[in-house]
């Protein structure tokens, strides 16, 4: 049912360029797409489709009859990359809709910064991971200049914490949203040519969860290109690295920024988002072993110390390794409530230290060298509330 109200769609925007309004022809095409989005609100209410480059996603299942289909591309380069219908969508919301799609597509160029939709309507469209929500981004947006090129970072902020959100009220991993904030990382990493690391800056406590798995994620992608990771292993570490933390949703806002010291159940319940993260993440629809390997490891060290305890001895997979770095970096270089952040170098020292004891050595001592190399190359500016 969902490809067929796809290929219907299709067909309807086809009709809509070739002939003009009120043409029979257009008529019935509109008609017989609207009844096949009504056969499939029959048995899911609120449908909703996500395209991310050949990919196209209903809900949260890959509809792999559908790869390669054009118009996936048509219509996110026309700045519908998630699209939701409410159950009382009428024909006419629909038809208009159609005009406004057709309209994007004839265009040659779009404005991103103009691809929401500006009218309230029961069909939501809009960028991977904000639903066609209209909301504010100036509270936490920043910017990332390098060399002429700027890079706002406000959709993928935007994308992890309603992310994080699915998670904490639906229990679903919207995996779609995380693999293109991974994306945009990935290509902000890369301005002209040169590896920058775009780094969040933390403006709220509350804001941490999000901003540090945003940080963890980029650091994780550009350690583990240094090491010399081909580019699909470094988007799959950074996919890891932006998930590791997703077990924090389970944990009460009250215990992640206490002020002064935990108690023993409070420590408990924090060291517990590694195993509630794993789960979360091995649960998905989607094979994601690794994401969840690293959720689970990600605070174990060399030495066997950290946590959880397992049960035996083994080796972590190396994504788990990278990213324990890169979390340790980010979380000593971020205010917090109970310490102060600490200076670059104090924290690069530190890891210098741990390599063979918490860290692993080689990547401990690459991942110095690198942030040692990129010094004075990163350039992260926080945008305030207007």
């Amino acid at each position: 049912m969902p490809i067929r109200f796809l290929n219907s769609f299709a067909q309807a925007l086809s009709t809509m360029a070739l002939y003009k309004e009120g043409h029979p022809a257009r008529e019935r095409a509109v008609e017989r797409s609207f009844a096949q989005l009504r056969e499939l609100q029959q048995h899911d209410a609120k449908p909703e489709f996500s395209f991310l480059g050949d990919e196209v996603v209903y809900g949260q299942i890959s509809l792999r009859e559908m790869h390669d289909w054009e118009w996936a591309s048509r219509l996110a380069n026309a700045g519908v990359q998630r699209l939701e219908f409410d159950p009382n969508v009428t024909r006419d919301e629909f038809e208009d809709f159609l005009e406004q799609v057709l309209a994007r597509i004839t265009v040659a160029q779009i404005d991103t910064s103009e691809t929401r939709q500006t009218r309230p309507t029961s069909i939501k469209f809009g960028a991977i991971g904000i639903k066609g929500e209209q909301k504010s981004l100036e509270a936490t947006i920043a910017t990332v200049t390098t060399a002429n090129i700027v890079y706002s970072l406000g959709e993928e902020v935007e994308a992890v914490q309603w992310m994080h959100k699915e998670v904490g009220e639906r229990n679903t991993l919207p995996l779609v949203e995380a693999e293109s904030v991974v994306r945009s990382l990935s290509v902000a990493m890369h301005g002209d040519s040169d590896m920058v690391l775009p780094l969040l800056q933390l403006r709220e406590f509350d804001e941490y969860t999000t901003t540090h798995c945003l940080n963890v994620s980029v650091l994780t992608m550009a350690l583990a290109e240094y090491l010399g990771l081909g580019a699909r292993d470094v988007r799959t570490f950074g996919v890891a690295g932006l998930l590791h933390d997703l077990g924090k949703v389970r944990v009460p806002v009250e215990i992640l920024n206490k002020p002064g010291k935990l108690t023993d159940d409070e420590r408990l319940v924090i060291q517990r988002h590694t195993v509630d993260g794993a789960r979360i993440i091995i649960s998905s629809d989607r094979d994601l072993d690794l994401a969840a390997a690293v959720a689970y490891e990600h605070h174990i060290m060399i030495d066997g110390g950290g946590y959880p305890r397992p049960h035996y001895h083994r080796e972590c997979h190396r994504a788990s390794k990278l990213v324990h770095i890169c979390d340790v970096y980010d979380a000593l270089r971020t205010n917090r409530p109970y310490r102060e952040a600490w200076d670059p170098e104090r924290v690069l020292a530190y890891l210098e230290e741990r390599a063979g004891k918490e860290f692993e050595p080689e990547a401990a001592r690459a991942f110095v060298q690198m942030m040692r190399a990129l010094e004075g190359k990163v350039q992260v500016r926080a945008v305030d509330a207007a």
